[in-house]
């Protein structure tokens, strides 16, 4: 009778293991990695021209390049990036009328300010100069 107790006992407690009654409390779900949504290309793109504006390839300027990249990634998504940089390359280059349609609405001043924030967030950390 003994034996049919423990083994009564056991059985009990190896259902409530695998059932988890037997298992610690659940921990709070912890937040996502970041994750970037940048093509590689055109992170390579843009480590590229920072190299070239920065005197050319060497370890540092490639590794503060790189870092300048991820800094910005982290601050704006893929979308918010590119509109970005295409509000500016096509306010610089018109004048007038024809520069206002992109220089203008609140949406390309917006980015554009963001994506000022963005890169002067990355050069403090990044140590590029």
């Amino acid at each position: 009778m003994n034996i049919n107790y423990t083994a009564s006992i056991f059985s009990l407690a190896l259902i409530a293991v695998i059932s988890g009654c037997a298992t610690a409390p659940e921990k709070p779900a912890e937040p996502a990695p970041f994750v970037s949504d940048y093509p590689t290309r055109d992170r390579v793109e843009y480590v590229l021209n920072c190299v070239a504006q920065h005197g050319g390839l060497s370890y540092i300027t490639q590794y503060a390049c790189g870092c300048k990249i991820d800094k910005i990634a982290e601050k704006l998504a893929f979308a918010e990036y590119e509109a970005a940089k295409t509000f500016t390359y096509l306010s610089k280059g018109q004048t007038g009328d024809a520069g206002s349609a992109m220089r203008d609405p609140m949406q390309s001043k917006d980015l554009r300010k963001r994506l000022k924030e963005a890169e002067e967030y990355a050069e403090k950390n990044c140590f590029v100069k």
